[in-house]
Formats: structure tokens, C-alpha cells, sequence
């Protein structure tokens, strides 16, 4: 086994001062590892990273056609978004279409990432609701897929038809056995697979255009959705929006908590997928920005990749205090 390897470091002034370590993982279209850093058989669970995949059953069922999903709600299901109105009035209406309300989510309430809609709730003395949560265009999607297989109302647990359809997409696209899963925050299953499956999985959905079958069709949906609508894959202020946008629609990305970053790179035909060991989301999305420069789908001078790749340390009251940049084995 590999160990992982320093990937983003930080400096304050000209002393270096922190360190992040993890795995990443270039794949091509048949699964091949382009470019590898630390162990890609190192095990991780990909948290939201994987919502492109988990949204596959929602299109290939036929639920989709059937509810009339339109590319901003395959968006909001393979997103985690801010909570602004963008993203709550739109799955709000999705919920409306099939008949259900808030209590039918099992996502759990969550204060909104975006600090207007935060503001909202607290001037109406008031709590924020399922919809809020940053996976409720995910669990919109489960639920969908739910009343068009007939299932009980816990579509979360692991026994549940939805779930099953989940898992047998994951390892079908990671081409692994997972090994388990554990519960993610949105209280649905989330499978654990290899950085090199992962990556793997990402480069499936790049090459999708190359073949015909209705999951290349499904695959081919969801990646156009997301680089279509990068506002409602995370938000205003988010690296996900900030750098698909910079990539003017040509590459999807998709973050996960704990520092996990994946990207579908289609006219390269690669797929990324990067893990940093100690759940440092700031250097998750440094690496993130690094590697797509490195493969050229990135322009090093654009200013959100300035924003993200490299960003300044700046303290309260606006010095600059340091940087964060990758180190000489991404650059």
C-alpha cells in the first residue's frame, strides 16, 4: 500500500506552516490510471461526490420521463446546494408536483449555507425545514424514483428498493464490490469504494458520449445538467459553481465532505477523483484546482482559479498573511 502524499501546503509569510496529505486518482475511458498521488486503492467513502451516480437510477427507471424532470431538477439531484432561494423555491415545486410535503423527506432540517435565506428564517423567528438541507434535491430525486417503483416511505434504509437501485449503480459504475457503507448526513447509505474506483466511475460518465446504451444516455443527461446549471450544483461563494463556471460548461465537478473532490472531464474523456486524508475541505479544493490545471481544463490565470488553487490568508482585518498552493507533486 501507498502511503499518501503531501499534495497542498500552507505558508504564513514565507515559513511553511501546514501540510495535507491524501490520495488522487486521473482515470481514462477504460478505467486506466492516467496519473495517480499516494495509494489509489486506498478505501474512502465519497460522500456527495457520488450524486451523479446516485441520481442513474432516477433517469434509467424511467421516472424521470415520467415525472417530466426537467435539467435544473437532475441538477438539484446530483447537488448540495447553499439553500438560497434558487435551490429551495425549485425543489419546493418538484415536492408540490408529486403530491407530498416536507415531512416526506428523510433528510433531516438544516440551516441554510446561504446566509440571505439564513437571515430570512431568523427574522420570522423561525426554523428551517427539510427543504433546507443541502441533499434535498437528491432526496427530491429518491423520491421520485420511490413513487414510480411503488416502495414504503423510508426510502433511506438500506433495504429499500431505492437504495438497492443505488448500490447496484455504484458498483456497476466503480466497477468494485463495495466493501460497506456508512449512514451520510442526509441519513442515506453511502457506499465505500477505492479512490481508483472512483475515479474510475467519473471517467464513465466522461466517455459516456462514446457509447449508446441508456446508461451512457442517463450519464450524458446528468453531466450536460450540471455543467448547464453549476448555480444549482452547490451555489454563490462555492468552489463547485465558482470553478465549472470558469470552465466555461466543458468539465463537471462535484465535491463530498471530508475533502473528497471528483471531476468529469468529457472532451478528455478522464474522470478525476481526490481524497485528503485529514477532511481539510480548504485543501480539497486547492488539489482539485491544481489537477484540473495540470490536465489543461483549467486556465492557471483565471481568477477563480487563482480564488481556489492558490488563495491568500488574509487575517480579520484584511492583511495578508500567508497563501495555500499545491506542492511540487501536483505542480
Amino acid at each position: 500500500m501507498t502511503a499518501a502524499v503531501p499534495l497542498i501546503q500552507t505558508f504564513r509569510g514565507d515559513l511553511p506552516e501546514s501540510l495535507h496529505a491524501g490520495h488522487a486518482v486521473v482515470c481514462d475511458a477504460e478505467g486506466g490510471i492516467v496519473q495517480q498521488w499516494g495509494d489509489p486503492g486506498a478505501v474512502i467513502f465519497p460522500r456527495s461526490s457520488c450524486k451523479m451516480i446516485q441520481a442513474l437510477p432516477l433517469i434509467e427507471s424511467g421516472a424521470a420521463d415520467a415525472h417530466g424532470l426537467r435539467p435544473e431538477q437532475l441538477a438539484l439531484a446530483c447537488a448540495s446546494h447553499q439553500g438560497a432561494h434558487i435551490h429551495t423555491d425549485r425543489v419546493r415545486v418538484w415536492l408540490d408536483s408529486l403530491g407530498l410535503r416536507d415531512a416526506d423527506f428523510r433528510c433531516g432540517p438544516q440551516w441554510p449555507a446561504d446566509l440571505p435565506a439564513r437571515d430570512e428564517i431568523i427574522r420570522a423567528h423561525a426554523q428551517p425545514c427539510q427543504i433546507h438541507n443541502n441533499c434535498s434535491g437528491k432526496h427530491a430525486g429518491f423520491l421520485t424514483l420511490n413513487r414510480h417503483l411503488g416502495g414504503g416511505t423510508d426510502y433511506e434504509l438500506m433495504d429499500h428498493p431505492v437504495q438497492q437501485a443505488c448500490k447496484a449503480a455504484f458498483e456497476e459504475v466503480t466497477g468494485e464490490t463495495s466493501p460497506g457503507y456508512g449512514i451520510d448526513g442526509c441519513s442515506a447509505p453511502n457506499f465505500a469504494t477505492s479512490v481508483h474506483g472512483l475515479a474510475r466511475g467519473m471517467a464513465a460518465f466522461a466517455s459516456a458520449q462514446d457509447r449508446s446504451d441508456s446508461r451512457a444516455q442517463a450519464m450524458q443527461q446528468l453531466v450536460a445538467a450540471m455543467t448547464a446549471h453549476p448555480d444549482l450544483v452547490a451555489g454563490e461563494t462555492r468552489a463547485c459553481t465558482d470553478l465549472m463556471r470558469a470552465m466555461g460548461g466543458r468539465v463537471a465537478i462535484k465535491t463530498g465532505a471530508e475533502a473528497v473532490f471528483v471531476a468529469i472531464l468529457p472532451e478528455q474523456r478522464l474522470g478525476v477523483a481526490l481524497k485528503i486524508i485529514d477532511g481539510g475541505t480548504r485543501a480539497a479544493e486547492a488539489a482539485i484546482a491544481a489537477i484540473l490545471i495540470k490536465l489543461g481544463a483549467l486556465d492557471p490565470d483565471h481568477p477563480a482559479a487563482r480564488r481556489w488553487g492558490r488563495p491568500e490568508i488574509r487575517n480579520w482585518r484584511g492583511t495578508l498573511c500567508g497563501r495555500i498552493e499545491p506542492t511540487d507533486a501536483l505542480v
